[in-house]
């Protein structure tokens, strides 16, 4: 499953680890991605979506049907 958010696009980032020695490492900065299944009313089916956290806030904010709007608007299937 890749770290990518439909809704929002979130990706990871990526940055440096420094040690108490200063030295640097890369790493990467993962944002929380869950698998949420929901009802489109509309379409009379479920969904599966691949959201981060925030984006499942915002799901509980504007409802289903808005977003998944959203997502096919930025040109992904559902």
């Amino acid at each position: 499953m890749s770290a990518h958010c439909q809704l929002t696009g979130a990706q990871p980032g990526f940055g440096n680890r420094i040690s108490h020695s200063h030295r640097r490492t890369s790493r990467r900065f993962d944002p929380n991605i869950q698998r949420k299944r929901y009802w489109l009313a509309g379409e009379g089916r479920h969904v599966r979506l691949t959201l981060s956290a925030k984006a499942i806030k915002t799901i509980d904010a504007i409802g289903i049907e808005a977003a998944v709007a959203r997502i096919r608007a930025r040109g992904e299937k559902v």
